[in-house]
């Protein structure tokens, strides 16, 4: 009776390291992401969140090991034009068209996948319904962030590379962020997050990345030093 090999991570990164203008941000990381998990990128600002994702978008190189997909290196050219069908990636940056109307502003990107009728129901479920056929000058910080979010929705992808999801979200819409994280996630989803923010995300795995330079001293910590 043979016994069967256990299946092979979805996403790996095999004792990868990053540098970001001439200093390393990553060191030696070694992550095992299978269907269905979550992991969770913390640090300071400037500690290289960002520029995690970016690497495992691919916009980026490891400066040392190797991120495999499938078991294949996520550089290789023909390997990169298939995984990068996978992702679905989300910036600070909301690439909302103004011209467009908010439903438009969903259904572009589903068109381009080849996909159709996701657009309105993603935008139901994150509370945008009523604004569909508005433009989105009138939409507030927070309706932008979950305009974004319906995107994802609609376009379907299994990976999902996070950068600050729940900035500009107030508590409801932090809370519909953590309902879809965990849907997804059930699908068998991937999800990778980078924030400063505290965000529900169960039994997800956790990266905390130092920060890059030393903190300096700030005048309340040197009225402290002044008492001793």
């Amino acid at each position: 009776m043979s016994l069967r090999k256990p299946p092979l991570p979805r996403l790996l990164l095999n004792d990868v390291s990053c540098m970001r203008n001439a200093q390393q941000i990553l060191h030696h990381v070694n992550v095992s992401l299978h269907d269905g998990s979550a992991l969770v990128l913390t640090g300071a600002n400037g500690s290289g969140k960002t520029t995690f994702l970016r690497m495992l978008a691919g916009f980026s190189r490891p400066s040392a090991g190797e991120i495999l997909w499938n078991g294949h290196d996520i550089t290789q050219s023909g390997i990169f034009h298939q995984y990068k069908l996978q992702l679905n990636w989300l910036s600070l940056k909301d690439a909302i068209k103004e011209k467009f109307t908010v439903l438009d502003n969903v259904q572009w990107f589903e068109v381009l996948e080849g996909k159709q009728g996701r657009s309105l129901p993603a935008l139901e479920l994150m509370g945008l319904g009523r604004l569909a056929n508005e433009r989105p000058s009138r939409l507030s910080m927070g309706q932008r962030k979950r305009l974004q979010l319906a995107r994802l929705l609609a376009i379907d992808r299994p990976i999902w590379l996070l950068d600050e999801p729940s900035v500009a979200l107030d508590t409801e819409g932090v809370k519909l962020l953590e309902y879809i994280i965990a849907e997804h996630r059930k699908n068998g989803g991937i999800v990778i997050v980078a924030t400063h923010l505290p965000i529900k995300i169960e039994d997800g795995m956790v990266l905390r990345l130092p920060p890059r330079f030393p903190r300096r001293l700030t005048l309340v910590d040197m009225l402290d030093r002044a008492d001793i």
